[in-house]
């Protein structure tokens, strides 16, 4: 970061004095309210304002009020929270609405029209991961596949269909997907392996963690599209049913599409505008974030069990791991 000018003797002094005034193991409160200090000084670029989207699942909360709480407190930065759905946020990347996507989980169609390496009109750049893996696959409950350990075999499937009839999937059975607007191709799937099965969609995850946790507790016949790191898991241990392995091309043709979903290193988008101003401390803390599955499983519980105020959450947990935010603000 390049200062405007300034005799090097005061720049050091300033620097020192920061360090004494934060004290040996200070907490990194007082060791950023001191580098705010010098940059205020020391004419350093100061943080502008983030349009961050909002996803609507509550793991892309938690990584979302993570990194918004800490670009507001730690480095003075504008947040506006946008809560829009996937396809809606790519599309505010050209208007400005729109300056950080923190989790995506891979849409070729949309890097296509946005991305300018992928013959898109450049508005959207592909900013790395964000250090989560993201796993989608067909699930069951845990106590039908103890009962019924075939039935984790898509083969073994359409002899238990009759089993999973719903008044709204008819004489089919119901396969439960979550909100169509999340990267799937079950129809496709059950269409092309000739499964005897019809998709009702849920809505999205709250309705879609309610029926699997209420068919866990009654024993009742589930089978649906889910996905990790979600914090359901440390209480309901879903099983996912094998379907033939996922292979590269096997998701190209949406229409033909017989192979199970891949695993996904999750990544981080934004605003090529916005991300253009690398003096900007935003841009690059936006760009250093990463974290684990287990780190946003903690704050998704705080949010979705717990029922605390996501920016309350988000800081609960920084304050829990300092070590952690430092590292991501060096």
């Amino acid at each position: 970061m390049k200062m405007k000018s300034q005799p090097l003797a005061a720049i050091a002094a300033l620097a020192l004095a920061a360090l004494g005034a934060a004290g040996c193991g200070s907490d990194i409160d007082k060791a950023t309210d001191a580098n705010k200090s010098a940059s205020e000084s020391t004419g350093a670029a100061k943080c502008g304002t983030i349009n961050m989207a909002v996803n609507p699942w509550v793991s892309y909360e938690a990584s979302a009020y993570i990194v918004g709480e800490i670009a507001k407190t730690k480095l003075g930065c504008t947040i506006n929270y946008k809560v829009l759905k996937e396809d809606v946020s790519w599309q505010g990347f050209g208007t400005g609405e729109v300056d950080v996507v923190i989790e995506d989980w891979g849409h070729p169609d949309l890097e296509k029209k946005f991305v300018k390496e992928m013959g898109g009109d450049g508005s959207a750049t592909d900013a790395g991961p964000n250090g989560n893996k993201g796993i989608i696959h067909w699930y069951v409950p845990p106590w039908l596949a103890a009962e019924h350990p075939d039935i984790l075999d898509y083969n073994n499937l359409n002899k238990y269909a009759d089993k999973f009839k719903t008044s709204e999937s008819g004489s089919q059975g119901q396969f439960l997907g979550s909100d169509p607007s999340f990267v799937q191709f079950d129809e496709a799937i059950i269409k092309n392996l000739n499964l005897n099965f019809k998709v009702v969609f849920s809505g999205g995850e709250a309705a879609s963690l309610e029926a699997f946790k209420k068919a866990e507790a009654n024993k009742e016949w589930l089978i649906g599209y889910f996905w990790e790191p979600q914090y359901l898991f440390a209480d309901v241990p879903l099983k996912a049913v094998a379907l033939p392995p996922y292979t590269d091309g096997c998701q190209d043709d949406p229409a033909k599409v017989a192979c199970d979903y891949p695993d996904t290193v999750l990544k981080k988008m934004y605003s090529s505008k916005w991300a253009a101003n690398d003096t900007d401390p935003g841009v690059k803390f936006v760009k250093a974030f990463q974290w684990s599955n287990e780190d946003q499983n903690t704050v998704a519980k705080y949010i979705a069990v717990d029922k605390m105020d996501k920016a309350a959450a988000a800081k609960k947990w920084i304050d829990e791991n300092p070590d952690k935010v430092a590292a991501w603000l060096k």
